[in-house]
Parts: structure tokens; C-alpha cells; sequence
């Protein structure tokens, strides 16, 4: 049974017809200003028998606290004695440290107040100095919002080779304003360098190899998940097909992993063109891929649904839009890299098996649902259209607004990572011309 000729015009017509619409999948556009950046730096170091956390942290974050202050606003420090227990006990109840999965227990505080002139925190040796030597004068005139608490934690330590973490609840309501910088110094090893944003929650300090895995591997899962543009591309790749071909579509769903994973290490290396062009390039081109493979749906459904001929050669295009999709991988995965700790090629490995992951559930969910929805080949057929033109045209307008965004950015000299994705870029339009042309000589050939 095929599809009347009307009914088939009709399609395309509200098919295009829509690209010209509101999208119905819309991000919202950012409505506030950027907040002001409230930093904590903090030195970790494992010694023998103890563990030493030297932290600085801003005033303004002990507003609640109602501090002893004189005159226009001055901390009272000559009364200031009696509410260090209490940000003492603020601190270690915000930034709670762990040895081999175990709290460690109470311990042994230094304290010091500082002007916003003193700047002693460039490294561990002049944090420790300054926060045991001689406190501010009781005189000092330092402002309650202004100044810093100080905090050197000696905790006991069984081993400096142990395994430390440490749950960051510090600032758990500023994740936008508050940014906590960690530097671990584990003995005769490479430092670790953090950089957490409040209320970040559990940080492994040197993470395991399995430990760094299975948070790249949650990572890529959520990701995929996560991710509207990647999963409205698996969507268009998998409308036209049916349960039946679930296990060859896994294979075309692996060939966008296998593409997306040679660019992310590229990305992740920093072997990728620099410049504020390049990321809505490739979220433009990112769109674009979405619009072509609802428009490949599209056009096949009017050729009365050739699943089987698509799903042969789809793997090919797939792989190679995964080459975009991996750049758009790497600009959110770029932050997450501080936390491969020594296992930086695992853990963009587990980042791609978590990704493959949840595309394959993607998988397993939408082929049913599918399935169930559609029953019979009318139906499938008409699905198909409606879907892919709901999609084709949110993605339209999501690639109009990136392309405006290009209009402002700074374009680079020629030089060979350009090249290379002007080559790349013109191979995909070059394929989709040849094939759209394929596809009308077959229509000419089945009306005739």
C-alpha cells in the first residue's frame, strides 16, 4: 500500500510550511546578569600521620553569623575570640574530608583574619606561614564583607598514600557565584588542580582508575540524555525503522560514536581550531545535521518508506556527522577533564561507552514505543513524516539563531584545522546534494 499523491503533497507542504514557525523546542535565552565570583582557594597536602587542608574563604560567606563588629562595620577583633568555634565548626561542616571512603574525625584548627591586601595564598608554604604567624592586630580596621577567614585544618591521617576526597557543601546556594579552587600536593606525586563550583558535593582528590571510569562513563551517560540536539539527531536516525532492525541499527548508532569519539579526543588534546567562532560553528552545523536527517526521512517517506536501502548507507552519514556532534561533546566535557586525574585516555574512552550506552536505552525505548504507536505501514509512513517535520523545523530555527550568532564573532586566517573542517563541511553538502538528486530521478522514474 503507498501513500496517495495528495496526501504526499500535503506533507511536504506542511513540511516546509513549518520551517517558518516558532520552534516548539526552545532554549531559553539567558534573562540575568552574570553574577558577581566569590573565590575559595584551599591547599590539601597528605604529611605523615596527619592530613593539612589550609583554606581561605571570603567574609561575605559568614553573613548569617552575626560577627562582632564596631564603628561603620569593622570586625571587632579584640571580641572576636569567642565565635571562632563557630566558624570553625561552619568550615568543617561545609568541606568534610575522607580517607579511604571514612570521615576524617575533629581537628586541630588555626585561624587567622585577613585584609583583602594580603595576599598569601600563591602557594601551600606561604598559606601555612601566614595562617600560623602572628593574627591581624585587634585594632585593624577590617570590614565584615571585605577581609578573609583564614583556616589551617591538621586532621590524623593513617597514611600520606592513602585515598582522599573530600564533599564540598560550601556554598551549596552560590553553584552560580561561588568558586572554590582545591590544589591537592600528594607526597612525591603530580599536584591536582580543581576547580568546583559551591555545593559541588564529592571530589575525588587523585581518583583511581576505576573510580575515574565510572564517573566518565555517568558523565556520558547523562550527557546523551541530557543532550535535546543529539537526541533529536538519533531520533530522525531511527524513525524509519522498525523493531526488526534494532541490532543493524546499533551498529549505525556505534558509527556516530566512533565518529564523535575521534574529534572529542582531538578537541580534548587541543588539537581544535581556538577563536570564539569555532563553538557556534559547530553548534550551527550541529543543527544543520538535524535538518538533513529529517529531511532524509522526510523524502524517503515520500518515496513510499525504503528503510532497508537507507539503513544500508545511513551508517556512512552518521559517522560522519559524528565528527561535528564530538566538538559539541568536548565544549561541555572540557570543564569535566580536571577530574581524570592520571587516567586522562580512560576516562574519554569511559565518556564515550556512556554515551553509547544511552543512546543504545535511547534505543530500546523509542523502537518500541514506535512500534506500538505505529502498527501498520500507513501509519509508520505517516509518523515518520509528521515526526521528522516537527523536528526539521525546530531544528531550522535553532540553526537561523546560531547562524546570527556568526555574525559577531572574529574569523580566523586560514590554516589547516580550518581547512580541514571547510573540507569537511563541503564533503556533507556535496552528499546531500548528490543524494536529493538521486532521489528526484527516482521519483521521476516511479511517476513515469
Amino acid at each position: 500500500m503507498t501513500i496517495p499523491h495528495l496526501t504526499v503533497r500535503w506533507l511536504l507542504a506542511l513540511a516546509f510550511a513549518a520551517l517558518l514557525l516558532p520552534p516548539l523546542v526552545s532554549r531559553p535565552a539567558a534573562a540575568h546578569d552574570v553574577p558577581d565570583e566569590i573565590i575559595v582557594n584551599s591547599f590539601i597536602r597528605p604529611e605523615s600521620g596527619r592530613l593539612v587542608a589550609v583554606t581561605r574563604i571570603p567574609l561575605s560567606l559568614f553573613e548569617g553569623m552575626a560577627l562582632p563588629k564596631r564603628g561603620p562595620g569593622y570586625l571587632d577583633l579584640a571580641r572576636i575570640e569567642g565565635s571562632l568555634d563557630r566558624l570553625v565548626q561552619a568550615v568543617t561542616q561545609s568541606f568534610i574530608l575522607y580517607e579511604n571512603g571514612e570521615r576524617l574525625g575533629v581537628p586541630i584548627a588555626h585561624t587567622r583574619f585577613s585584609q583583602p591586601s594580603e595576599d598569601a595564598f600563591g602557594t601551600f608554604e606561604a598559606a601555612w606561614s601566614h595562617v600560623t604567624g602572628p593574627d591581624l592586630p585587634p585594632q585593624s580596621n577590617l570590614f565584615w564583607n571585605q577581609g578573609y577567614f583564614d583556616v589551617a585544618l591538621v586532621y590524623s591521617a593513617a597514611s600520606p598514600d592513602s585515598r582522599f576526597g573530600v564533599d564540598v557543601l560550601l556554598g551549596s546556594g552560590l553553584s552560580g557565584r561561588l568558586k572554590l579552587f582545591v590544589q591537592f600536593l600528594p607526597p612525591g606525586g603530580e599536584p591536582r588542580a580543581y576547580q568546583v563550583h559551591g555545593g559541588h558535593g564529592w571530589l575525588e582528590l587523585d581518583p583511581s582508575w576505576h573510580r575515574a571510569a565510572f564517573t566518565f562513563v555517568s558523565l556520558g551517560f547523562g550527557h546523551i540524555l541530557e543532550g535535546i540536539d543529539h537526541l533529536l539527531f538519533l531520533l530522525c536516525l531511527v524513525l524509519p525503522f522498525r523493531l526488526e532492525h534494532m541490532w543493524r541499527l546499533v551498529g549505525v548508532v556505534t558509527a556516530f560514536t566512533m565518529g564523535h569519539s575521534v574529534t572529542l579526543l582531538a578537541a580534548a588534546t587541543g588539537a581544535v581550531p581556538e577563536g570564539n567562532w569555532f563553538p557556534p560553528l559547530i553548534e550551527t552545523l550541529i543543527a544543520l545535521s538535524i535538518v538533513y536527517m529529517a529531511l532524509e526521512n522526510i523524502v524517503g517517506t515520500w518515496l513510499h518508506g525504503q528503510a532497508a536501502t537507507a539503513l544500508r548507507w545511513r551508517w556512512l552519514i552518521t559517522g560522519t556527522f559524528g565528527f561535528i556532534h564530538g566538538f559539541g561533546f568536548s565544549f561541555v566535557l572540557q570543564e569535566d577533564l580536571q577530574y581524570t586525574g592520571g587516567h586522562f585516555l580512560l576516562s574519554l574512552l569511559a565518556f564515550n561507552v556512556g554515551v553509547e550506552l544511552g543512546q543504545l536505552l535511547f534505543l530500546l525505548i523509542v523502537l518500541p514505543v514506535l512500534a506500538l504507536s505505529l502498527k501498520t505501514v500507513p501509519a509508520q509512513r505517516a509518523g515518520v513524516m509528521i515526526l521528522s517535520v516537527l523536528v526539521a523545523h525546530t531544528a531550522w530555527h535553532w540553526m537561523l539563531e546560531r547562524m546570527a550568532a556568526l555574525e559577531y564573532v572574529q574569523w580566523p586566517e586560514v590554516n589547516f584545522a580550518v581547512v580541514t573542517l571547510l573540507a569537511i563541511a563541503t564533503l556533507l553538502a556535496a552528499y546531500g546534494a548528490l543524494w536529493l538528486i538521486r532521489r528526484r530521478r527516482e521519483v521521476a522514474r516511479i511517476r513515469a
